[in-house]
């Protein structure tokens, strides 16, 4: 199911443990969001996305467009 994190680390040659550091969380938790063993909080998604640049939607497989809706802010 969340392959496309995967994807998305992989394009920036990141491995699982350095993005389980930047996520505050240990490599085994990451890996079991790759392989959706494990379902990803939201405050993990939200992290990725912003982190990735790309929205909620995309990561989670809802559109093949990962661009992100404009900030309200």
């Amino acid at each position: 199911m969340y392959t496309r994190i995967r994807d998305l680390r992989e394009d920036k040659d990141l491995t699982q443990q350095q993005m389980a550091e930047l996520l505050h969380i240990t490599q085994a938790t990451y890996s079991r969001y790759e392989n959706g063993n494990l379902d990803v909080p939201s405050a993990v998604l939200i992290t990725l996305a912003n982190f990735h640049k790309v929205s909620i939607d995309y990561i989670l497989g809802q559109t093949d467009n990962p661009k992100r809706y404009p900030s309200k802010n």
